[in-house]
């Protein structure tokens, strides 16, 4: 077990500081102004298209992370050294970006599959995955808004596997899982900003998912939360194209054949 700066486990970072990351980074979203100019989605649009209160919303994602959180605990109990006084060697820079990566990729098999599933089976869907297109408009702090099943299954399952397959440290993972819900929650933040590093460097980004949550764009783009992959090898993915509405703000639409 290594400590940061002699006060927190990497374990313990490891299993909250995504948590807490997850509502510094949604907060943010939550308080900015409408910027209506950068919407993907009109306030009027979420308003009556969502499905569920906020405050549903809020519970929900609580929920999950208290399902994360234990699981996380328990993974980390389970690999780390028995012994306190043992000293995790931390193995170099590149070595825990090679890991990272491995992990990102690791997550976007595992999450494809697994979310591509939950829509071709209607069972799953109606039962379970459709919680989450409850919002047809997302914002930030939805984006982890699941049924407790899928979010077990979907997150924090695939978070577990690519921790393990990796090889990463809890200090890496650490680093890890709150990049990974840093991404997340911009996937779901429903603007699109001049400057985002994500959709700078990211195809998969906040309009690549928009185009999932739209009703024509449901059995398309299933990769989350890093790289496209999986739906271009499988033909799942669906190209779009950034239209700018007269009454300000952005419209990711379809461009099928």
């Amino acid at each position: 077990m290594v400590f940061w700066d002699g006060y927190v486990s990497d374990e313990v970072m490891g299993t909250f500081a995504p948590i807490v990351v997850y509502w510094l980074y949604a907060g943010f979203y939550q308080l900015l102004p409408p910027l209506d100019n950068y919407r993907l989605h009109t306030r009027k649009e979420e308003d009556e298209k969502n499905l569920v209160p906020l405050l549903a919303v809020i519970k929900g994602v609580l929920l999950q992370q208290l399902v994360q959180a234990t699981v996380a605990h328990l993974l980390f109990l389970l690999t780390s050294s028995p012994t306190p006084s043992v000293t995790v060697v931390q193995p170099s820079i590149i070595v825990q970006i090679v890991q990272i990566v491995i992990a990102m990729l690791v997550m976007d098999t595992w999450q494809y599959f697994v979310h591509r599933y939950m829509h071709q089976n209607k069972f799953l869907y109606r039962h379970i995955h459709s919680q989450h297109h409850k919002l047809v408009v997302p914002y930030a702090i939805g984006a982890l808004y699941n049924h407790p099943l899928e979010g077990l299954l979907l997150d924090t399952f695939g978070g577990a596997i690519s921790y393990l397959i990796s090889g990463m440290t809890a200090r890496t993972a650490a680093i890890f899982f709150c990049f990974a819900v840093v991404k997340t929650v911009d996937d779901h933040c429903g603007l699109w900003l001049p400057g985002n590093i994500f959709h700078l460097f990211f195809q998969n980004n906040t309009a690549y998912h928009d185009v999932h949550h739209q009703l024509p764009g449901t059995k398309y783009n299933y990769s989350q939360p890093f790289f496209p992959i999986w739906d271009k090898l499988l033909g799942t993915y669906v190209p779009y194209k950034l239209v700018k509405r007269p009454e300000g703000g952005f419209e990711a639409r379809l461009i099928k054949d």
